[in-house]
């Protein structure tokens, strides 16, 4: 089976670069676009996190500066996959919710195929802090191959 769409999540980590590798090379050997793919988490606007109270003009800086960051690494994707001869879409989502986000955005995107890291959380941090890629492979329909 060979496939038209791949979409790749990437948060720009070592371990996800290892997925765009990967990603960017199978979506080479089918003839498949590639859906670069980064969520951006809004930032968080609750006093009742311990945190200090933030300006809503800072808070709006600090999302567009993530957005920026988050465009420039999918268009670094794109400009890789344009170096092979290969398709790339560059998509930032917003969302506090990534396994969602990623989930939808492939369903968007109509990928039939989706890449992305594991990130390995082992012990107490993955019971509670959950594992995004965990979360995609078990309410992902589409087909979900995890890099280590």
């Amino acid at each position: 089976m060979y496939y038209q769409r791949i979409l790749i999540a990437t948060d720009g980590s070592t371990l996800s670069e290892k997925a765009v590798d990967h990603g960017l090379a199978l979506a080479e050997l089918s003839g498949a676009t590639a859906i670069a793919l980064k969520v951006v988490p809004r930032y968080p606007r609750s006093y009742f996190e311990g945190g200090m109270a933030v300006e809503l003009a800072d808070v709006k800086r600090i999302e567009q500066q993530w957005n920026d960051a988050a465009q420039a690494l999918v268009d670094a994707v794109q400009a890789r996959g344009k170096a092979r001869g290969i398709t790339v879409k560059a998509v930032v989502s917003k969302s506090d919710l990534v396994a969602e986000a990623i989930i939808a955005a492939a369903k968007k995107h109509k990928a039939d195929l989706i890449v992305m890291a594991s990130h390995g959380r082992k012990g107490v941090k993955r019971m509670l802090m959950g594992s995004e890629t965990q979360h995609v492979l078990t309410h992902s329909h589409i087909p979900v191959l995890v890099l280590r």
